[in-house]
């Protein structure tokens, strides 16, 4: 297995080492798991499990954390600082989880508090909290579990306090001692000074079922205390031991995160194209900060050179042309880490680039938004390596506002970045196994840009003092952020068609991408749009029409945009270029149709939503118009809804097909029920299903509906049942090049997408299309 940077280093290595300038390789080999942990060479502790004393100052503080939340949090002169004073600040311990009761376990660690309130909400050790699926990445952001530590001056482990003074102005030990009793566990917690002196004793019992999961180390208990309530502390040398712990290293995330690369056929004298892109957390001024790329070549190890991290996005992407798309080529990312004693410890991400797949069926993984409920997708991103597609496509909404916890910082823009990294790694943490080792279109869509929706009137700032992003158009982030997003997710495309940027220097990703006999139009649907502040819905949001009677064509003024002249001007141009390939995709955000009745809850009306692609009525016209000659299949997510249908524009069905692809985890609830709320429809097709037909959306606009997957309420408390219920799932469609046809498959998310059952797709699919019904020669019926 190609596993994720381990620290498995050698206790040989010492400060010796370092006096002789060596350097030490910590590679991504086999999976370890193990019921102890190796220390790490560099801490003057070698029991220590984790230690900052050799690590330059810096936000991201190592592979083995994750930090709640990594904003919040610093390396400073070779501890972990919390550099707030809010509640339930933590860092888990991802490579430990506490699996068994029966056995024995310690904890220690180096605590002292360095500012905030003098009565605060105390600091040391968590045990036991897990979800309910108890997994150690959604652990991460679970409640509950048993405090051991200091507060108020005194001891506390569980509900028991001691009567003696710990006071942590100076640096103080605490030890966390379990064995395993028949059905309890014994706890002992005991504070010394830095001398070994022993200051407090405490030992209580707990049910065995109570220490299971994750370990962490909490900067203020109470999750309800505000910022400026609370203490500040800082923590070095932080040891787990113990047969109690199983220690998987392949859970380390970082330094170097994932990867995601593409390839395309220039259709120039470069040939080919690879460019990929390192992701790595925020790291110090004195690290090193170069990634360098390397592949395999006659069964060594060839590099292809250094590149920089970009410093806001903590982005390095390699751009290799003249690469030979015939062979399947392993490679893999290094980052040396600049120690501070001089050291260096070189970090390994390893993957596969897939050779061209030419003259075969190509097959694409879609997805599309992930509500953080859901995370960390395991049922969806365990099918999609299992299926094993030519190419992954991420549609938007890789995050919303709400991941992770620990609120939305706007502005300024630093803080705002971090804010965004810490939420978007979440996406990386569920999805880099299956991005690894093939290509990955990933565009970003609104809430990837804090914005609930997005209408992007080219580059513009939004006028926050007359509403919001549900009633303006423009960007609601600063630029810079907003261009942090753009390079996460976009830096490994291939060349951006025009790469000059919108208004505020905001960067633009459309272009396209030639990969397996196929081309790729790749588009910000948004980034151009026009904002709903230019007409008057008449009703409360600026956004929604909730009156069936209101006449929308009204809302058609001219001079709107959906594309923008400069995407138009790129797809006339694309739609006429067939070198290098034989059939073509369309990938955008979303469909450019009202398939949606009811938002939000079941018995919540809308006529016609602004956010579609519906609106406006001409624009998305023109766009139709434009593509019909490419034949395009469009692709495309961010409704949560799941749907099959056909545009038309002069007559129903004289255009291209549409494949909304089911969210990957479905927060926001939409329906299609037109049939309920008396919309007339035709020619319903032989399969006979309700809801299906040629029908006029609440702007007017011509859409035939194949097939589409209304959900349940969610009611579930199981995350992933919830979201099974919730019509969340994921897409497959495979381009035959031969055949001329699209297959498509639409999943749902609790299933396994291999056994064939017919109940693992939603109602109506698969389907195949032939390339001449996206031009309106339609077969189905």
């Amino acid at each position: 297995m190609k596993s994720l940077t381990r620290r498995i280093t050698l206790k040989l290595i010492a400060l010796g080492g370092a006096c002789l300038g060596l350097s030490r390789t910590i590679r991504g080999d086999d999976k370890l798991s193990t019921t102890d942990t190796a220390p790490l060479a560099n801490s003057p502790d070698l029991d220590a499990t984790v230690s900052w004393s050799n690590t330059h100052d810096r936000i991201w503080l190592s592979s083995r954390i994750w930090a709640n939340p990594m904003e919040d949090w610093q390396v400073r002169d070779g501890a972990a600082e919390c550099q707030t004073t809010g509640g339930n600040r933590n860092l888990h311990l991802i490579t430990h989880q506490w699996t068994d009761p029966s056995g024995t376990a310690e904890m220690r660690v180096s605590l002292q508090k360095i500012g905030g309130q003098q009565k605060d909400a105390g600091a040391g050790f968590r045990i036991g909290t897990k979800s309910e699926l108890n997994e150690y990445r959604s652990n991460c952001f679970a409640s509950g579990g048993i405090n051991a530590g200091v507060l108020e001056g005194q001891l506390v482990l569980g509900r028991k306090t001691g009567n003696k003074s710990v006071e942590l102005a100076n640096e103080t030990t605490l030890r966390l001692l379990a064995r395993g009793l028949g059905a309890q566990v014994e706890l002992t917690l005991i504070a010394e000074t830095s001398s070994g002196k022993k200051l407090d004793q405490l030992t209580t019992r707990v049910q065995s079922e109570a220490v299971l999961g994750n370990v962490s180390l909490v900067n203020n208990f109470d999750a309800k205390l505000k910022k400026g309530q609370g203490g500040r502390y800082r923590f070095k040398d932080w040891s787990a031991t113990g047969n109690a712990f199983t220690v998987d290293e392949s859970r380390q995330f970082g330094p170097i995160l994932w990867s995601m690369y593409s390839l395309s056929d220039s259709r120039s004298d470069e040939g080919f194209v690879l460019k990929i892109s390192a992701l790595t957390g925020p790291l110090g001024k004195q690290d090193n900060q170069k990634i360098e790329l390397q592949v395999k070549v006659d069964g060594n190890w060839k590099s292809l050179g250094h590149t920089a991290l970009d410093t806001d996005a903590w982005t390095a992407t390699f751009r290799i042309p003249h690469w030979n798309e015939k062979a399947v080529t392993p490679y893999r990312l290094v980052y040396r880490e600049l120690k501070t004693d001089g050291v260096e410890e070189e970090s390994i991400w390893s993957g596969m680039i897939k050779a061209n797949p030419a003259g075969r069926p190509l097959r694409i993984g879609a997805l599309t938004c992930q509500n953080h409920y859901g995370f960390p997708y395991e049922p969806v991103a365990r099918n999609i390596v299992k299926l094993d597609p030519d190419l992954i496509y991420f549609s938007g909404d890789q995050l919303y506002e709400s991941h992770g916890g620990y609120g939305l910082i706007r502005d300024p823009a630093e803080p705002a970045i971090l804010n965004y990294l810490r939420k978007y790694y979440m996406f990386g943490w569920s999805f880099r196994e299956a991005m690894r080792d093939r290509p990955t279109i990933c565009i970003a869509d609104d809430h990837d840009v804090f914005q609930g929706n997005i209408w992007g009137e080219g580059g513009a700032p939004m006028d926050v003092q007359t509403g919001g992003a549900s009633s303006n158009g423009g960007y609601r982030e600063p630029a810079r952020m907003v261009n942090v997003v753009h390079k996460t997710n976009t830096a490994h495309h291939p060349d951006v068609h025009d790469p000059t940027p919108v208004q505020q220097g905001i960067s633009v990703y459309y272009g396209d991408m030639v990969y397996g006999d196929v081309s790729f139009a790749i588009l910000g649907d948004r980034q151009f749009k026009s904002g709903p502040q230019h007409v008057d819905t008449g009703s409360g949001r600026a956004d929604h029409v909730k009156d069936q009677n209101f006449e929308t064509s009204v809302l058609d003024k001219q001079g709107l945009h959906l594309l923008g002249v400069r995407q138009e001007s790129f797809l006339k141009k694309w739609g006429k270029d067939w070198r290098g390939h034989k059939m073509k995709i369309l990938l955008s955000q979303t469909v450019f149709a009202g398939v949606a009745t009811h938002h939000g809850k079941y018995d919540g009306y809308l006529k016609a939503d602004l956010d579609s692609g519906g609106w406006p009525q001409t624009p998305r016209d023109r766009a139709i118009d434009i593509l019909r000659e490419s034949k395009a299949l469009h692709i495309n997510g961010d409704q949560h809804l799941t749907s099959l249908s056909q545009y038309g524009v002069d007559r129903q069905r004289d255009s291209m097909w549409s494949f909304c692809t089911p969210a990957i985890a479905a927060g926001y609830p939409r329906w299609w029920r037109p049939d309920e709320v008396g919309m007339p429809h035709q020619k319903r097709p032989a399969h006979g299903l309700e809801n299906t037909g040629e029908y006029l959306d609440g702007f007017g606009n011509m859409i035939y509906v194949y097939a589409v997957g209304n959900p349940e309420v969610g009611t579930k408390k199981n995350r992933y049942e919830k979201a099974h219920q919730k019509g969340s799932g994921f897409g497959l469609v495979t381009i035959d090049t031969e055949e001329r046809t699209y297959q498509i498959d639409c999943f749902r998310f609790l299933i396994d997408a291999t056994n064939g059952k017919l109940e693992n797709q939603f109602a109506g699919w698969p389907v195949t299309i032939h390339q001449q019904e996206n031009a309106g020669d339609n077969i189905i019926g």
